[in-house]
């Protein structure tokens, strides 16, 4: 275009030099004005293609989380797998430090070009939306574990009930076991790189029975934020573009085990927090190891006893009478652990996650963690702890 004006200037009369040099430069600026925009419209774009496979599981299902993903995925831990340190949590640091950057450079223009910096803000924006959808949310979107499990979705009263119970012979079982003592907390002995390790022999044991729900090449890390996402009132996170499970060193050890089998079970391709929550669950109390069970089955007691404060508090007070009080002090420690990082922050967030998830065919959004309940009591209908 430079060399096409240059040639006007240089030849013809001086009014059709003028007419055309002037038509050059509109139609450059309208080429700039149609690049302002392109991020905007694949933006929009990939919003309404992601309705349009909302409707096509199978689809998802076959050729995305049995296909694309498992190939990326693999990728990401082989390559990152082996490294002490997070590169997601380096990558995020890096990112926010930029939009802060670029956020101070822009402040005195906010009200000069305010829509050319909205414009890039979107196409930040639209950039991650596709990173995030390619490399792993369009999990989203794959068939339920409810379909592909067989597993019926409602229950009753007495359903919950008869499972409760049993849950808790179970679990207070398995600490006695361990303990040989019902008013004992269970002390976690092992550090949180053996968890790491020794987590992967749950998952071998869950996929002798469930083929689909191996687990290979293991890349599991502290997170290096765990002390934002204590306050934030998160246990763990994946991170999506380097698929690495990322698990809050903070946390009382008991449960340790358990929230870093969910993590797991996000890199399997499943996005729904509450499946995740039911083959964590599945994964440690399939492991040979006694506490690591403890760890999977006073998970799934707590979300059973918390489900039942909304049904019935006067069943829940009844059922507490029975439950070993070394499990209660273990509830305990993990109350008061959250208790001591309760601000306005978590608030914050938790909104914002609850929207996300209900954004991603999560309707029930926060509460879609406790819907493992229902997984859970139609699982073991027919099935023993």
């Amino acid at each position: 275009m430079n060399r096409q004006i240059l040639r006007i200037c240089l030849s013809g009369s001086q009014s059709y030099k003028v007419y055309v040099l002037f038509r050059c430069i509109f139609t450059l600026k309208i080429k700039r004005v149609q690049r302002k925009y392109i991020l905007l419209v694949f933006l929009l774009v990939q919003v309404i293609v992601l309705q349009i496979i909302s409707f096509f599981p199978e689809f998802v299902e076959t050729y995305y989380s049995k296909g694309f993903y498992v190939w990326i995925s693999h990728f990401w831990r082989m390559t990152l797998g082996n490294l002490i340190f997070s590169v997601g949590d380096c990558i995020y640091g890096i990112v926010i430090f930029l939009l802060l950057r670029w956020i101070w450079i822009k402040r005195k223009t906010w009200k000069t070009s305010r829509k050319d910096n909205f414009l890039q803000l979107i196409g930040f924006f639209s950039v991650f939306y596709f990173l995030f959808y390619l490399s792993w949310a369009t999990n989203y979107y794959r068939v339920p574990l409810f379909d592909k499990m067989d597993i019926q979705r409602e229950y009753s009263d007495a359903d919950l009930l008869k499972f409760t119970t049993k849950l808790i012979k179970k679990t207070n079982a398995v600490q006695y076991q361990i303990t040989k003592n019902k008013n004992a907390k269970i002390d976690f002995p092992y550090s949180q790189k053996q968890v790491f390790r020794m987590n992967l022999n749950g998952y071998k044991q869950l996929a002798l029975e469930y083929p689909y729900l191996k687990y290979e090449r293991e890349s599991i890390k502290k997170s290096l934020f765990s002390l934002p996402l204590t306050y934030m009132g998160f246990a763990g996170y994946l991170n999506p573009f380097t698929n690495e499970a990322q698990v809050n060193d903070m946390l009382p050890m008991y449960a340790f085990p358990t929230t870093s089998t969910h993590e797991m079970a996000h890199q399997l391709g499943y996005a729904s927090e509450s499946e995740c929550n039911f083959i964590g669950f599945l994964a440690s109390t399939k492991n040979e190891n006694l506490y690591f069970q403890y760890s999977g089955y006073a998970f799934a007691l707590r979300y059973c006893l918390r489900n039942w404060e909304v049904r019935n508090p006067k069943v829940l007070k009844q059922l507490l009478k029975t439950v070993n009080p070394g499990i209660l002090k273990n509830y305990q420690e993990s109350e008061d652990f959250w208790k001591q990082y309760e601000t306005f922050i978590e608030i914050g967030f938790k909104i914002f996650y609850d929207n996300f998830l209900k954004f991603n065919q999560q309707q029930d959004g926060l509460e879609s963690y406790s819907k493992f309940v229902n997984l859970m009591v139609n699982y073991y209908q027919d099935k023993s702890l």
